[in-house]
């Protein structure tokens, strides 16, 4: 039996190995492309922050890739063992279907608390890494985050505002035709800036970022209706902080589980509604790293129904479950109480298992 576990675990392990390293190319890769791609293109960022944004982000594709690439190995694997009529020639040795899937249960289990490692402890982290990369950029050099004739979004100082830049040129440290907007997120006074000549420079002390403006024209349109209108000859007013924006404005998904404790125990502008929410980003990782093995409950019955030459068959529904695994999930945001987004994060899991199980009992009679 241990050669069969052997035989089986090599090539369940080698299998969710080149399925992780061919979704992460064909799925991850072009997410990444398209989320680096204001910063590459757009602003002209140093290839340097490209791809420390690269490796930053690259962890919080695991939440993903691995389930999936589990999945899709022990289908494909079942699948050829059915087509080359192995598993009968087991079946009629004596060996259960469920023993013979043992060495599934034992890798899913461990990749799942991998999975848990990694969401619990790295995927924080790179998240967190990937929203302080563009403003330690902007501290080390402003002018890079600007391209000319391109309205930049990245500068959002704060959840009620939006903040926009736009300029013309670029002359030595002087940005030509400089334009600032400032939009609120729902109602308020929107302002507009526009400079003939502006330089950007870094207040290191306050880590804040400053515009030096010449030939400034001010224009603030209130929500009464009225507009204020003034001209500048030179002016330096605030652009954007520069602080760990971790700081001003908390995240879940970048916060590890004892930082989103503390601060549902410690913060008091922390809202019922708001704890719910911080709360179930930690039943969301423990949820998510139990899929490797819920995945074990349904993959192995459903890739003996699989043939060698339908590999791309068993590739459709891996996709089909994986799918539908984090539509469940991703409903569970639109509910507001913990009981019920908590029931939903962990439906998937225990559907999983409860349809592998009535699988697993069909096939004993196959």
């Amino acid at each position: 039996m241990r050669i069969l576990d052997r035989h089986i675990g090599k090539q369940v392990l080698l299998g969710t190995l080149y399925a992780v390293l061919i979704l992460g190319v064909v799925l991850v890769l072009g997410n990444l492309f398209k989320q680096i791609q204001p910063l590459l293109v757009d602003q002209k960022a140093p290839v340097e922050l490209v791809l420390r944004f690269v490796i930053s982000v690259l962890p919080i594709s695991l939440m993903f890739t691995v389930p999936w690439g589990f999945l899709s190995a022990v289908l494909l694997v079942f699948g050829r063992l059915s087509s080359d009529h192995e598993v009968t020639a087991m079946r009629v040795a004596g060996v259960s279907l469920v023993r013979l899937a043992a060495p599934v249960f034992v890798i899913g289990a461990l990749l799942s608390l991998a999975s848990l490692w990694i969401n619990i402890n790295v995927v924080p982290q790179s998240k967190a890494t990937s929203v302080r990369l563009l403003y330690e950029q902007a501290k080390r050099d402003p002018d890079s985050l600007l391209k000319p004739g391109v309205a930049q979004g990245n500068f959002n100082s704060d959840s009620d505002e939006i903040l926009k830049i736009l300029i013309e040129g670029k002359s030595g440290e002087w940005v030509q035709g400089f334009h600032f907007y400032q939009l609120p997120a729902k109602n308020g006074d929107r302002t507009y800036v526009h400079a003939s000549k502006a330089a950007l420079a870094v207040d290191e002390v306050n880590s804040q970022l400053r515009v030096k403006l010449e030939d400034a024209y001010f224009e603030t349109h209130k929500e009464n209706g009225t507009i204020e209108m003034a001209f500048a000859g030179k002016a330096e007013p605030l652009l954007i902080d520069l602080k760990n924006p971790q700081h001003r404005k908390l995240r879940a998904g970048s916060m590890t589980n004892a930082e989103i404790l503390n601060e549902i125990e410690t913060n008091p502008d922390f809202t019922p509604t708001r704890k719910v929410v911080f709360r179930s980003e930690i039943t969301r990782r423990y949820t998510f790293s139990m899929a490797c093995f819920s995945f074990a409950f349904i993959a192995v019955p459903l890739g003996l129904t699989k043939r060698r030459k339908d590999t791309s068959g068993g590739l459709i529904l891996s996709l089909v479950i994986v799918t539908g695994y984090f539509l469940i999930t991703m409903l569970a945001d639109q509910f507001k109480t913990e009981p019920a987004i908590t029931l939903m994060l962990w439906a998937p899991n225990v559907a999983c298992i409860l349809l592998g199980l009535f699988l697993f009992r069909r096939a004993r009679f196959k």
